[in-house]
């Protein structure tokens, strides 16, 4: 085993001590991202109302594709690195973490550019009505100016955890995050702005993060980051966009998915007694309330990748399975804190956010009770399939993202209703749900039948012994 292998704390702190290190820090960090979208939420719900609630859930696909390429680049670039310098190989781990840094610059430009020519097409594909795409227009024409800054704060965040510093990680995430909260109810309650005002809060502090994060790049801790480092080459993207192609399909899967809602709400709500805008404001709140426990599942499955990438790279494979095992039990206990909540506390829930009609918190308390049901299952699909990413094994990775959005969740939504009203809708949520999270057991007891796993934890025994 070489020196590398030996002195790298990944290689040799315990196993929970070194999940706690990586995931609270991020979790913090998730949790602070999801608060964008949540706090602008709340005061949009309070001074514009129903429509402005609306509109920011037009807007929502476009935060989801920022979060995609995040992903794909951040955690692609952050596994490759890891599994690299577990193999010793420090030249080859500083060139995935330039060209990643790279990609996740250019690809947040491109996107902004293409909100900015063909916005109005893009918020009538999202499925805005006429009375919502002023509202949805003024908010995302500003937002937009923030992807570049929102997909660096969010991709290198990655990185910067694979370089054993959580904390700074969290920290770019979390200054956004109160400078967005503190403008916020500057711009939108004391200047009276509506949605112009949360979307300036919105993109100043992600501004602050990107920069936050592109200034650690100059002090990166493990190895040397030159300028040849950030010149991309075909060999490293090929291998960063493999290894975040996972995370990265689960977000576009979520996108597409979110997009087909939105529609499909805005039709049967207005054939049902609920209304056309009810259903499609409630299902944006909810989303982001969703969002934000799944936050907290993200951010553990975030906190295992450097531990097992590492390991499975220097060939520790009882500390693989210990690690996956510890991240899904903390997902387990979490998901079953968020379902209690959903299930027994809905009203009070979708109250922080403003009042409505009696029609509106009807919806809103279905929603949560049947389209969430299986929230104590939801924490399989990230964890397993980032877990199977960590270990250089992306295809299963990428199949076990797309079994809940695209494989179940997207055609039942599309066929339930058509039998059932916008009650299909709701029950498509649970029936995806649940077959989802049996796969992805299934496919990581798989994983740990093979011999390695059994090969390790007998040496294990016997050190012991």
């Amino acid at each position: 085993m070489n020196e590398q292998t030996k002195v790298n704390p990944l290689g040799t702190l315990p196993v929970q001590k070194l999940l706690h290190q990586f995931a609270v820090p991020s979790i913090i960090a998730m949790i602070v991202s999801a608060l964008y979208n949540i706090v602008d939420q709340f005061f949009i719900g309070r001074a514009v109302g129903e429509l402005g609630n609306a509109a920011t859930n037009i807007a929502f696909p476009l935060s989801i594709s920022c979060i995609a390429i995040a992903l794909l680049f951040g955690i692609g670039g952050a596994s490759a690195f890891n599994l690299a310098m577990g193999q010793g190989k420090k030249e080859e781990a500083a060139n995935y973490v330039g060209n990643a840094i790279t990609l996740l610059l250019g690809c947040g430009t491109v996107l902004l550019i293409i909100t900015q020519l063909f916005l109005t097409p893009l918020l009538r594909l999202f499925g805005s009505p006429d009375n919502v795409l002023g509202y949805a227009t003024v908010y995302t024409r500003i937002t937009s100016f923030g992807f570049p800054f929102l997909i660096v704060a969010t991709g290198a965040g990655n990185v910067i955890r694979a370089d054993g510093s959580p904390k700074f990680s969290m920290t770019c995430n979390l200054v956004g995050a109160v400078i967005n909260t503190v403008l916020d109810a500057i711009f939108v309650f004391g200047f009276d702005m509506g949605m112009a005002g949360a979307a300036y809060a919105t993109i100043i502090g992600q501004i602050v993060s990107g920069l936050m994060a592109l200034y650690y790049l100059r002090h990166y801790k493990t190895v040397q980051l030159r300028k040849e480092n950030f010149l991309l080459k075909g060999k490293c993207v090929s291998k960063i966009a493999s290894l975040g192609a996972s995370p990265c399909i689960n977000q576009v899967s979520m996108m597409i998915v979110q997009i087909i809602m939105n529609k499909s709400l805005t039709h049967y709500g207005a054939l049902s007694v609920y209304g056309a805008s009810v259903p499609l404001a409630c299902a944006g709140i909810i989303t982001k309330i969703n969002q934000f426990y799944f936050s907290v599942v993200v951010g553990i499955s975030q906190g295992l990748q450097p531990i097992v990438s590492y390991n499975y790279g220097a060939k520790k494979y009882d500390r693989v399975k210990k690690a996956c095992t510890l991240a899904c039990l903390y997902g387990l206990g979490i998901s079953i804190i968020a379902f209690i909540a959903f299930f027994f506390f809905p009203r009070p829930i979708i109250s922080i956010f403003g009042n409505g009609s009696d029609a509106y918190f009807d919806f809103a308390v279905m929603y949560f009770r049947v389209f969430l049901f299986f929230t104590f299952l939801n924490f399989t699909q990230p964890i397993i399939s980032n877990f199977f990413t960590a270990i250089g094994k992306p295809r299963i990775g990428v199949f076990l993202s797309l079994t809940r959005q695209i494989l179940f969740l997207l055609p039942l939504v599309v066929i339930l209703p058509t039998f059932m009203g916008i009650d299909g809708l709701l029950y498509a949520g649970p029936i995806a749900d649940g077959l989802a999270g049996v796969i992805c057991i299934f496919m990581v007891f798989k994983e740990f039948k093979k011999k390695e796993y059994h090969m390790a934890e007998s040496k294990t025994t016997e050190q012991a012994a």
